[in-house]
C-alpha cells in the first residue's frame, strides 16, 4: 500500500492525504446530521428519519446488550465510534482514495481514544478509588500485569484495524491487477461487507473494553469473595 502523501503543509506541519480524507468525513458527517435534522418530525418521520432511528435503535440496542441501562451514556461516544469507523472503511472504494484506517496512525488515534475512554467511564461509574482498586486486586503483585494489559489491549486494536483494511485493500488492488475489470462487482462486494464486518468487530470490543471499566468495582468484588469464604471455611 502506498505511503499518505503530503498534500500541503501549515508551518512545519505536513498534512498528508489521510489527514484530508479524515477531514473530509468529518465534514460530511457534520453536514449530513444538519441536513437529516432539520425536519424531523413526530407524527409524519419521512424516510430519513425512519432509517436514521433504525440505526440509532440498533446501536442502542447492541449497547444494552452489553450494559443494560447505560446506552443513554455511551450511545454517542460508541455510536459516533461505530459509525466513522465503518464509513473511513469504506472509503477505500471510492476512485483515488485510500480509506484512513488503512493508516497506523488513523487506528492508534482511535485505540488512545477508546484507551482513554474506558478509563473516563470507569472513573465516572465508580467512583477514582473503586476504579484504581480493581488493579489490586486479587492481589497488588499483580498490578504490573494488569498495566501491562491495558497497554497491549489498545495496542492490539489499532493493529488490528490496521492490518485488515491495509491487506483488504491491497488485496482488491492486486485481484484487479491480475484480473483486470472482470470482476470488479465481487471485489467490491467484498471490501463492502468486510468493512462493515472491520467497523463491526473495533465498535464491540471498544464497548466490551468499556463495559469492563465500568463494571471493575463489581469484578473487584466477585474477586475477593472466594478469598473471603476460604477464610471462614478454614477458620471453621
Amino acid at each position: 500500500m502506498e505511503a499518505a502523501s503530503v498534500v500541503f503543509s501549515l508551518g512545519g506541519l505536513r498534512i498528508t492525504s489521510t489527514v484530508v480524507t479524515t477531514w473530509g468525513i468529518l465534514m460530511a458527517f457534520g453536514m449530513s446530521c444538519w441536513l437529516a435534522t432539520r425536519r424531523l418530525s413526530v407524527d409524519h418521520p419521512g424516510l430519513v428519519q425512519t432509517a436514521l432511528e433504525g440505526v440509532v435503535q440498533s446501536i442502542e440496542a447492541a449497547i444494552e446488550g452489553v450494559l443494560p441501562g447505560r446506552a443513554g451514556l455511551l450511545l454517542p461516544f460508541v455510536g459516533t465510534l461505530w459509525l466513522f469507523v465503518a464509513v473511513a472503511n469504506l472509503t477505500g472504494i471510492v476512485p483515488g482514495l485510500h480509506a484512513p484506517t488503512g493508516n497506523l496512525s488513523t487506528t492508534a488515534a482511535l485505540a488512545c481514544l477508546v484507551f482513554v475512554s474506558v478509563h473516563w467511564f470507569g472513573i465516572r461509574s465508580e467512583g477514582l478509588k473503586n476504579y484504581l482498586r480493581h488493579y489490586l486486586v486479587p492481589s497488588p503483585i499483580l498490578l504490573p500485569f494488569h498495566l501491562l494489559g491495558e497497554f497491549s489491549r489498545t495496542i492490539a486494536l489499532a493493529m488490528r484495524l490496521f492490518g485488515n483494511i491495509m491487506s483488504l485493500e491491497m488485496a482488491a488492488l492486486l485481484v484487479l491487477l491480475v484480473a483486470g475489470l472482470l470482476v470488479p462487482v465481487p471485489v467490491l462486494m467484498l471490501h463492502i461487507v468486510e468493512a462493515l464486518v472491520q467497523a463491526y468487530i473495533f465498535g464491540t470490543l471498544a464497548l466490551i473494553y468499556i463495559a469492563g471499566g465500568m463494571q471493575s468495582h463489581a469484578a473487584a468484588e466477585h474477586c475477593e469473595e472466594p478469598s473471603s469464604n476460604d477464610t471462614k471455611g478454614s477458620t471453621l
